[in-house]
């Protein structure tokens, strides 16, 4: 999270957290376990009210910024999601909202300025099953036909599937200049799209399989030109791991705060457990990477939101640095808690589970390593 946030941005925040406490408390997301969709409407149309989903869109469009940088605002609410283990389709909506803003034209407006009242829900179908797992390896065909489309292949995982009134799916085209990457908008009930659900470690969050079946739609279903959203989609990727790592950041934050708070509290043999030289090596260990973690988040998210040159870089970096540390840090909080920690009735599992979710979430650590060693070998060959 930023260390110098402006006035406007602080209370942005604050405004977000203050609500996340008040309707999203831990015993609020424990009875969300029972919940089919892991979230109420009510919860997500007045998130929307607050500016949740028009961050990343211009005024012109419906949206706007706290800053004028709207991405960085956005990981304010993220990092907020992440502290308070929050539900809601946040990076699904806002990643959308993004591209249908700058790719999407007239045709989309309605949905687009839905998605930003809060009204509706939307997800990006994006992952797929194996063998085509890997970050970036589409297999989806969207073709043309006659003088529409047709969509054929499964996405998995996607979230809030059974709640979407839209998805924005990525496929390949057919031939010649329509045989790269192309989006399409796709109604969430329309004719030979089907959903299955799957099982998720994260106690709020609802994701599904979807087919789509010799699925046919108008030509205005596109998102930008067919065959040539290859930039917008590494766009949309960015986005993501951006705000996926400042939602773990928030994660690793809170676990981090709550577990130094009881090595302070639980006593052993008349000390205090934060007294010990070998605890306070691990939380000397824990801290470098919780700084880090926030570093390089928050300079992912400037890189991304400027366009640099190296945004693709830093955003890979940010996501296999706290992919992998994250992780290890709320498994050594867990640790540090002792038995009480492994237990369900304590709360700490709650942001175990969030980081490891967010850890497989469009690329793994081992996925963006790659993706670092694939630019660097690739600057190497033009330098």
């Amino acid at each position: 999270m930023l260390l110098e946030p402006t006035s406007d941005q602080e209370f942005f925040r604050l405004n977000t957290d203050k609500f996340l406490a008040d309707r999203m408390p831990i015993s609020e997301v424990r009875r969300l376990r029972y919940d089919p969709a892991g979230f109420e409407s009510s919860y997500w149309t007045q998130g929307a009210n607050l500016g949740w989903t028009s961050l990343l869109v211009d005024e012109d469009r419906g949206g706007g910024s706290i800053s004028g940088q709207g991405l960085i605002d956005l990981t304010l609410v993220a990092y907020e999601f992440g502290h308070h283990a929050a539900p809601g389709p946040l990076l699904d909506t806002n990643v959308v909202a993004a591209a249908l803003a700058t790719a999407g034209g007239e045709a989309h407006g309605e949905v687009l300025a839905r998605i930003l009242s809060g009204e509706s829900v939307v997800a990006w179908c994006f992952a797929e099953p194996p063998p085509r797992h890997g970050l970036g390896d589409v297999g989806l065909r969207i073709e043309r036909a006659g003088g529409g489309l047709v969509i054929q292949g499964t996405k998995r995982p996607v979230s809030s599937a059974e709640q979407a009134s839209h998805f924005l799916v990525t496929g390949m085209g057919g031939e010649g200049e329509d045989a790269g990457m192309t989006q399409v908008l796709v109604p969430a009930r329309a004719a030979g799209v089907s959903l299955e659900p799957l099982h998720s470690v994260d106690l709020t969050r609802r994701f599904w399989e979807v087919t789509f079946q010799d699925v046919r739609l108008p030509a205005t279903a596109l998102v930008g030109e067919p065959g040539q959203a290859g930039e917008q989609v590494e766009r949309q990727l960015q986005l993501a791991v951006v705000i996926l790592s400042a939602e773990s950041v928030g994660a690793m934050q809170a676990a981090f705060d709550m577990t130094v708070e009881w090595s302070f509290d639980r006593y052993s043999f008349g000390r205090p457990l934060a007294s010990y030289q070998a605890l306070k090596h691990r939380f000397a260990n824990m801290k470098a990477w919780l700084e880090t973690g926030h570093a390089i988040a928050d300079r992912a998210a400037l890189a991304v939101g400027d366009g640099e040159p190296a945004a693709a870089e830093m955003a890979s970096a940010a996501k296999a640095f706290i992919g992998q540390y994250g992780t290890d840090l709320v498994q050594d909080c867990v640790q540090m808690h002792g038995g009480i920690g492994l237990t369900y009735d304590h709360d700490l599992h709650l942001f175990l589970r969030r980081v490891t979710l967010d850890r497989t979430l469009f690329g793994t650590p081992t996925d963006h390593q790659l993706r670092l060693a694939d630019i660097a070998e690739r600057d190497r060959a033009t330098a």
